[in-house]
């Protein structure tokens, strides 16, 4: 079945009701029809879903545990403090946001986190930023960074066997790829469920998938599916989500699945999470993938850079 007809058949089909999970044990297997076998499983959710679990994904509880502590440490620092690395004064999106500083639904009236946004200097250029007042933050923070990098590089390959391409097809298109990860702390929301002002509004991410950490045992993430209704994505032990983002929708012209998503935190206590969020490099342009386009599925969206893409998307989340 060619990419577009697999598209069609799963927009015609009922809406998911879960997200799958898929193995990576076998991501670096010896075997290509090993590994094509797990592409076409994650071609499965990448068409139908736009959100999976991946569970055996190399990332060590240890190194997880040393960043959350880290992160807990600097947001309980003195606001004052925080706001010297305050995002604004950056012309590169990097440092902090305070709560309601974004808003990724234009029709909320803010997002209910604070976050801290570091980025790989290849991908937006100018140095990061980092706290003085939170000893072993910035070293504690790489050490999940280069893990998480370590693990989407592993992905690319499986992305490009669901979409019927060789294994290498992104290896020149991600030499110097966006890898922008944010740290971010939810207090505590409370109110109907349709306030204005949640956690993160309904949204899709830019780049062409995230890999997020979400601290255990707490529900917030939801997920929209073909239906609008809202499907819960609560932390499962041992797994990270993967969601796709815009720049993989432009290239596959919606074959893949950007799906809106959000987060409520109404747990009564804090929540922590860890997004990464993986692009291609900067002066790619989003092409159209020939296989995703055809006569009764015309091309969809204007061929962009992904670096202008992105940094649009910034401007308008960040109001600058």
């Amino acid at each position: 079945m060619s990419l577009v007809q697999a598209a069609h058949e799963a927009e015609a089909a009922e809406a998911f009701e879960h997200i799958p999970v898929i193995d990576l044990k076998d991501v670096d297997s010896p075997d290509p029809e090993v590994r094509k076998a797990l592409g076409g499983q994650v071609r499965d959710a990448c068409i139908n879903v736009g959100f999976l679990y991946v569970k055996n994904h190399g990332i060590p509880e240890v190194t997880i545990d040393i960043a959350l502590a880290a992160s807990k440490e600097f947001f309980s620092l003195p606001l004052e403090k925080k706001m010297e690395l305050d995002i604004t004064k950056s012309a590169n999106f990097k440092g902090y946001n305070p709560i309601l500083s974004s808003n990724n639904d234009p029709g909320n009236g803010g997002d209910l986190h604070e976050g801290f946004e570091r980025a790989n200097d290849g991908a937006m250029a100018g140095a990061n930023v980092w706290p003085a007042d939170a000893p072993g933050f910035r070293e504690s923070v790489l050490g999940y960074y280069h893990a998480a990098v370590n693990l989407g590089r592993k992905l690319f390959p499986l992305f490009a066997l669901a979409l019927d391409l060789p294994e290498d097809f992104f290896a020149d298109k991600t030499k110097n790829a966006a890898a922008i990860m944010r740290v971010l702390h939810y207090p505590p929301q409370t109110g109907p469920v349709d306030d204005r002002v949640i956690g993160i509004g309904a949204h899709t991410d830019f780049e062409c998938f995230t890999v997020l950490w979400q601290e255990p045992d707490i529900q917030a993430l939801q997920v929209l599916n073909k239906q609008k209704q809202w499907i819960d994505a609560p932390p499962i032990p041992g797994t990270l989500v993967v969601n796709l983002g815009d720049q993989f929708a432009r290239w596959t012209n919606d074959v893949f699945k950007s799906t809106v998503h959000r987060a409520i935190n109404r747990s009564g206590v804090r929540r922590y999470s860890i997004p990464l969020f993986f692009g291609t490099d900067y002066d790619v342009k989003l092409e159209p993938i020939p296989s995703c386009v055809s006569p009764d599925r015309p091309l969809k969206y204007e061929v962009v850079t992904a670096g202008d893409y992105v940094k649009e998307r910034l401007k308008a989340t960040y109001g600058h």
